[in-house]
């Protein structure tokens, strides 16, 4: 690990907040995670995860949240309600009453009638029952099947008693089918990144509202089964046999949260985030085993006396943006107290065969407003920003430059991309906390029951599990040396940026584009940069002079090189 030389002042102490600074020895955090890290923990842990359909309050969902709490303990974690006063590693499962029963799969099959062989059977694609699907009558129904190709159709063919089928997303289309009688939703909606000519078998998981006293009931389809389905409307009148048999009941929300305490500012913390529901393996298994290993690879190296926790570094896993959110405002002393956090989603891929590249989804920066050069979306996509909605904070750049030493260490790929949303970071980001995504895309498997095991890559797992524990110890002990690397670290990126706008710039110049719109690109970047320099005071006292005059040394640099370009784009003809 690189380390700034700091003033040779040795008599600071950072308990005191004097105005001098005391050698902080250099931690070789990689070399220490690199030999004790393997993803075995983090792919053995996927693999288990991934056996279960899971959402809130089902068997898989509660059996993943058990197998986390029994590993945290065996790491050496003590169960909150037992821990004494001294005890730094702690762990707590929540329990909550549920608005609605929960609801998994049983079985499903899908027959044209007259063929001999099902269309569907849930046994090789269990994502073909729609989420909050009813069940039918054990032996199944026959219906007869409507092809609807508009939402108007819905109103002037008749549906009741029929099943509607329809290449239209399924929220556009349910509340009227029910209310017009139909019984249920065959449909068809596989987005083109999945690319699902290739992908023939791939069915994309959805669902229906929750409905604790409802009788309808979807299946989606994957381009095989829809293809011949559409083949046999063709020909004229068509029933269908349906069996789904599902269960729905009464269940508790879970979430468990681990907590390895502070010794210098217990009230400070990091928060890794990784959800348990969803079906998938990448999505989301990975980010519990990945998260999981993290922690005992943590407790381990912390027992051994091998590292140690100024800040508190928090592992939490439960329902998606909901744990996380609900962890944020629950407690207003503890949320002023979040410093980072970190969503670990879709982290294990082997892109080999799935195409998703690793990426950093940045929080909100100038690249999520004027989208060019080397950034570009996922095929997730995202909207445009405005200024106002800007996060200037070093963590963007201190995650990438940590995660691009592993990459080079390991040849591994790391990318990032635009602030796009979706996922764990976005409730630390609405609460204006630091926070940004680990994740892959585009993954031809995504939300789809082909998302299984053999899609996964202990290797992965190890990299960015790796990479993200360093990023985190780095962060729960960050000290001055850690704030004068940041400055140097975002003034070398900040002059980098500017001089990849200027070009830009010139060469929109060229096509016809104003140059006062392309300065105001070049001060966006500048003013994000600058700002985010600012930001580093946040793990020292504001009134050291070493930090604050290295801050107004970069500002100006900053400044400097951006005046420069400015005015080369002002005597462009």
């Amino acid at each position: 690990m690189k380390r700034s030389i700091i003033l040779s002042i040795l008599c600071f102490s950072f308990l005191t907040g004097c105005s001098q600074h005391s050698e902080e020895k250099p931690v070789g955090y990689f070399s220490l995670i690199r030999s004790e890290f393997t993803g075995k923990t983090a792919y053995e842990t996927t693999d288990f995860v991934e056996d279960y359909w899971r959402v809130v309050g089902n068997t898989g969902f509660n059996k993943t949240i058990y197998l986390i709490a029994d590993s945290l303990q065996a790491a050496g974690f003590i169960l909150e309600e037992n821990a004494k006063t001294e005890d730094r590693l702690t762990y707590r499962i929540e329990k909550r009453v549920m608005d609605n029963q929960t609801w998994e799969p049983i079985s499903a099959s899908l027959q044209i009638a007259g063929e001999d062989t099902p269309l569907l059977l849930s046994e090789t694609n269990r994502n073909m029952t729609y989420l909050n699907s009813v069940s039918t009558p054990k032996e199944g129904i026959k219906a007869e099947v409507v092809w609807i190709k508009s939402i108007d159709d819905l109103n002037t063919i008749s549906v009741k008693g029929k099943v509607v089928f329809a290449k239209l997303k399924a929220r556009q289309i349910t509340k009227t089918a029910i209310k017009n009688g139909a019984i249920g939703i065959i449909t068809y909606d596989n987005p083109a990144y999945l690319q699902p000519k290739k992908n023939k078998t791939s069915i994309q998981f959805r669902s229906l509202p929750s409905q604790d006293n409802g009788n309808f009931w979807g299946i989606a389809l994957s381009y095989e089964a829809k293809e011949k389905l559409k083949t046999q409307l063709q020909k004229g009148k068509t029933e269908v046999l349906v069996n789904i048999q599902t269960k729905r009941y009464p269940s508790e929300e879970l979430t468990i949260i681990a907590n390895i305490k502070g010794s210098v500012l217990p009230d400070e913390r990091l928060v890794y985030s990784a959800h348990i529901q969803e079906p998938g393996a990448n999505d989301n298994a990975t980010g519990v085993g990945a998260q999981l290993e993290m922690a005992k690879t943590a407790a381990k190296l912390f027992a051994e006396g091998k590292i140690e926790f100024d800040r508190t570094m928090t592992f939490l896993w439960g329902d998606e943006i909901i744990s996380t959110r609900r962890y944020i405002e629950e407690d207003s002393k503890r949320a002023k107290g979040i410093k980072w956090g970190i969503s670990l989603d879709m982290v294990g891929e082997n892109t080999a065969v799935t195409g998703g590249t690793f990426l950093i989804e940045k929080m909100p920066d100038p690249s999520a407003i004027w989208t060019r050069g080397k950034d570009k979306h996922s095929e997730w996509g995202g909207e445009v920003l405005s200024i106002d909605e800007m996060k200037p904070h070093y963590l963007n750049d201190f995650i990438l430059s940590t995660f691009k030493k592993q990459g080079k260490h390991a040849n591994w790929v790391v990318e990032t991309n635009p602030f796009e949303g979706g996922s764990d970071h976005t409730p630390f980001l609405k609460a204006n906390i630091p926070g940004l995504l680990l994740w892959h895309f585009t993954d031809q498997f995504y939300h789809t029951d082909n998302d299984r095991i053999d899609k996964v890559s202990q290797e992965t797992l190890k990299n960015v599990g790796t990479a993200a524990l360093v990023s985190g110890l780095e962060l729960v002990n960050a000290k001055f040396d850690f704030a004068l690397n940041q400055i140097s670290n975002l003034e070398r990126r900040a002059i980098e940026r500017l001089e990849e706008e200027h070009q830009l710039s010139l060469k929109a110049i060229k096509t016809g584009k104003k140059i006062e719109d392309e300065i105001i690109i070049l001060k966006a970047w500048e003013d994000w940069y600058k700002k985010a320099i600012s930001t580093v005071n946040d793990v020292v006292p504001k009134t050291d002079d070493t930090v604050s005059d290295a801050i107004k040394k970069a500002h100006l640099n900053i400044t400097t090189k951006s005046n420069e370009f400015t005015k080369s784009l002002r005597e462009t003809k």
